[in-house]
């Protein structure tokens, strides 16, 4: 699976394009961001994202969750959205 990071300063419509490339070559992606503005920017993305694969017929199936990370060496909560084709 396609494991995306996502800051605040990430450009949604470059991690759209880099989803939408995931989701049709590995049928699921998972996008990973700590912190609110890098998770506005995760969702925007993914919003993005679904524009532009549904007019090919592919609808998307989001699920969110809450992952462990580490970062220099301290323990930080991100947010994961597991994507996928529907």
């Amino acid at each position: 699976m396609e494991m995306l990071k996502v800051s605040a300063q990430s450009e949604p419509k470059s991690v759209a394009g880099a989803l939408a490339a995931a989701i049709k070559e590995k049928s699921m992606a998972e996008i990973q961001a700590v912190g609110a503005g890098a998770v506005n920017q995760a969702v925007k993305a993914i919003a993005i994202t679904r524009g532009f694969v549904a007019p090919n017929g592919i609808d998307l199936i989001v699920v969110p969750a809450f992952s462990e990370v580490n970062i220099e060496g301290e323990e930080r909560t991100a947010i994961k959205f597991i994507v996928e084709p529907r």
